[in-house]
């Protein structure tokens, strides 16, 4: 059993609030979970307005699967969410 987590490190530059952020993180962690089956949370960087740290996690049997789902995940957010920028994203295994 492997276990990875997709660790993505966001830049939010229409957010001129934390109520502003919520909704953009809030966005993103719901379709994460609709799109790709994984488990999802914010992790990080809840008290500024302009920057989310989002985990997303899964668990396979195979790590070239697990690592596959959570490039993908990473490649979905770079290329479809307009409202935030992907800064860095890192995936580690337990």
């Amino acid at each position: 059993m492997v276990i990875g987590v997709l660790t993505l490190h966001l830049h939010i530059p229409m957010a001129f609030s934390l109520k502003d952020k919520r909704q953009v993180v809030k966005s993103v962690t719901a379709r994460l979970r609709n799109e790709f089956n994984v488990s999802v949370a914010e992790v990080g960087g809840q008290t500024v307005w302009n920057e989310a740290v989002i985990a997303a996690v899964t668990v396979s049997g195979s790590r070239d699967y697990a690592h596959g789902l959570l490039t993908r995940v990473a490649q979905w957010v770079e290329n479809t969410r307009l409202d935030c920028e992907l800064v860095e994203f890192d995936i580690e295994f337990v």
